[in-house]
């Protein structure tokens, strides 16, 4: 492991802010993936000295407390929580954040002052994901603590500009730390984030496929078995740019009719609200919160009722041909599936590795 103090704690360029800043040994974020980031997947990575952001966005608000109880009694190291800022039931996930002491909170769309506010006077960590650097601007000025900034490598929902031109533009920006996310998996991918501007590195797909996540095995053999050209981008999940794994579903998808695609997706908006909890009411607020703020047309807002439940079909039902696969192009070039430990042990021992490889 990379030289360390006598507290175990490293000393070298490798501990950044994000480290200070979240009470964390290492400058590594596990994302709030929907569906993965589940409380065994969040403990693993914060126990490993990285951490782990539980995904409140495909849990009932109600549930939220429980699974954050669940975290901490399999950890004592800091976690975050991740939530989407304008779904129903913010405020009561916000509430459970600050009731538990979670350390950290992860947003992006939408992002309300309010609620900002309201964690920051709690001392909650405010970590929003951004696209853009007029975004980045705008999450410092609502109070964000360390801004994630996903380049379009990155997996789900993404924009166009690499990662490499992304976090540097954003860096310049911003006076708060930026975390580089989109294309990350090993130590050499965390020395070139640092060297872009960036205080540490977040992933997702490479936490995906640990041993810890949830993902059934046939699932993730679909993971392992892309090369970086099956990676690709579509707007016909949920009427949004999102990269994903392609596989059957998005082809079918891509050369379906429009009103078949809306049939599915008001079936998949009526199997979410069951499954949520959520009244008819909250998802049309919900809904009127994301075409205001997406700039969606009325279809694109109804197609976003697909995202949910077909990521539940392959994430925890176990099938990735009926169901879709949000990923990062780095699913191309990962080809194993370690735990958690192992892979952050990896990914600091290379980046510690890498940085004395360069030193004259």
């Amino acid at each position: 492991m990379v030289d360390s103090g006598s507290q175990g704690v490293p000393v070298s360029a490798l501990r950044t802010e994000i480290c200070d800043r979240l009470g964390v040994r290492y400058p590594i974020i596990q994302t709030g993936m929907g569906w993965v980031a589940t409380p065994e997947l969040v403990a693993a990575v914060s126990n490993a000295g990285a951490i782990g952001f539980l995904a409140a966005a495909t849990l009932r608000p109600q549930d939220v407390a429980a699974e954050i109880d669940k975290v901490k009694a399999l950890t004592d190291q800091p976690f975050g929580v991740n939530f989407l800022m304008d779904a129903p039931g913010a405020d009561i996930i916000s509430d459970a954040i600050i009731a538990a002491g979670v350390k950290a909170a992860g947003y992006n769309r939408a992002p309300s002052a309010e609620l900002i506010g309201k964690l920051k006077d709690a001392g909650v960590v405010c970590v929003p994901t951004c696209g853009a650097p007029k975004h980045a601007v705008k999450a410092q000025q609502l109070g964000a603590d360390i801004i994630i900034v996903q380049g379009g490598e990155g997996g789900g929902h993404t924009g166009s500009i690499p990662t490499s031109l992304l976090v540097s533009e954003c860096a310049d920006a911003v006076d708060v730390p930026v975390v580089a996310a989109g294309g990350f998996r090993d130590g050499r991918g965390l020395v070139a984030a640092l060297a872009f501007g960036a205080r540490g590195i977040a992933m997702g797909t490479r936490f995906l496929l640990t041993r810890e996540s949830p993902v059934p095995p046939q699932t993730a053999e679909r993971y392992l078995a892309a090369a970086m050209t099956d990676v690709i981008v579509t707007t016909e999940i949920d009427g949004m740019p999102q990269r994903v794994v392609l596989n059957e579903l998005v082809r079918g998808l891509e050369s379906g009719s429009g009103l078949g695609k809306l049939w599915n997706a008001l079936r998949s908006a009526l199997a979410f609200r069951k499954l949520s909890g959520a009244s008819i009411p909250d998802l049309i607020r919900s809904a009127i919160s994301m075409q205001r703020n997406e700039r969606l047309s009325r279809s694109q807002v109804l197609m976003a009722a697909n995202a949910p439940m077909l990521a539940r079909r392959a994430m925890t039902e176990g099938d990735p041909v009926h169901g879709y696969l949000p990923s990062g192009t780095v699913a191309g070039v990962i080809d194993d599936r370690p735990s958690c430990a192992e892979l952050i042990e990896r990914i600091m021992n290379e980046a510690e590795a890498t940085l004395k490889s360069m030193a004259p």
